[in-house]
């Protein structure tokens, strides 16, 4: 990928993030916090033990000392015996409800535990963009506030090209949908070739932002007439997935692919499963705002933040860090989420 590239680093307390802005969007969004367990983290190395070989699932699950097994599939001919140790390798993260993935790298010795920690978030943020200087403070909490909201958002709107793209996540898949509205005087053909340029180009990065994977359907507009071209245009906007799997485009102009998941989906990070945002979620989104708040106004006393018992509990701890001038007070007539700010 090429252009003008912008990376931000906001260490919260609690939780440290990295976003990525590039050509005047955000392509990457990333989490990692201080309760996160790290020998699922993508790229973490760990000793297992397999507790448990599986034939029908072509694979063994793997106590790599954290809360669920791992997962580690195997070919055919490959055997494991039920107390193994192995060397293992995070390639997936954990997502709804099952462990991570993890890739068989030699012979292991001792407990499960790990031996070497996946990379960190700035160190990540290197590997994306090389040579570029994090910006910090002020500015990429602003940004990292941002891609979250861009991230969470289910139907995205680009005026200037007309489009109107839809990108949900299902059990089963990913269901895109590409809507245009052509300008008037404008050629039917290149119009739409144009859009389903565009709109595959946003719908890649925004799968990237997501971090979404798996099985993915993308309504074109229009028919499949252009399937050759539009075909094309695909392989290219996902190039950066060496794994990416496509099929042919329909005569309905319905166009799958399958990407390989590799991070846990950004709503899983931070929405509970009956999908609103988590108390550890609205916690630490209170301390980022805290934290804002403390650097934008250097000037006032004191920083009073009133918040649900249940979040001051989590909320204290972390804004003591930031200094003495934020204060806690547990409100419980402070509705979950809606934690205030005022100036003491």
């Amino acid at each position: 990928m090429t252009g003008a590239v912008e990376v931000f680093l906001d260490e919260t307390p609690g939780e440290t993030r990295g976003a990525v802005f590039r050509d005047g969007r955000y392509t990457h969004l990333l989490i990692q916090r201080e309760t996160d367990i790290p020998q699922t983290r993508l790229g973490a190395r760990s000793v297992g033990r397999v507790m448990e070989v599986s034939p029908g699932l072509r694979g063994a699950f793997v106590d790599i000392g954290a809360d669920v097994p791992a997962f580690l599939p195997f070919p055919r001919n490959d055997r494991l015996t039920q107390g193994e140790r192995l060397e293992v390798v995070v390639t997936a993260e954990p997502r709804a409800g099952k462990g991570a993935v993890v890739r068989r790298l030699g012979a292991g010795e001792g407990a499960p535990r790990l031996l070497l920690a996946a990379p960190d978030v700035s160190a990540r943020l290197r590997e994306i963009a090389p040579g570029e200087e994090s910006v910090t403070g002020l500015a990429a909490i602003d940004a990292v506030m941002e891609a979250e909201e861009e991230a969470m958002g289910r139907r995205h709107l680009f005026p200037a090209q007309g489009i109107d793209l839809s990108v949900e996540r299902t059990r089963a898949l990913v269901a895109v949908d590409i809507d245009h509205k052509p300008a008037a005087g404008r050629d039917p053909k290149q119009a739409r070739a144009a859009a389903n340029r565009e709109g595959l180009r946003q719908t890649a990065r925004l799968i990237g932002l997501k971090n979404w994977a798996g099985l993915i359907v993308i309504d074109l507009v229009g028919d499949g007439q252009d399937a050759e071209a539009q075909a094309k245009i695909a392989r290219a906007v996902f190039a950066d997935e060496p794994q990416a799997v496509f099929g042919p485009v329909s005569r309905f102009g319905l166009l799958q692919l399958s990407l390989p998941w590799r991070r846990a989906p950004i709503e899983d990070r931070l929405l509970d499963a009956d999908g609103r945002a988590s108390l550890q979620t609205r916690s630490l989104s209170l301390v980022r705002r805290v934290r804002r708040r403390l650097l934008s106004d250097t000037l006032s006393p004191r920083v009073m933040v009133r918040c649900a018992p249940e979040e001051a509990v989590v909320v204290g701890p972390l804004t003591a860090r930031l200094g003495p001038r934020a204060v806690i007070q547990a409100d419980a007539a402070v509705l979950a989420g809606r934690g205030q700010i005022e100036e003491n």
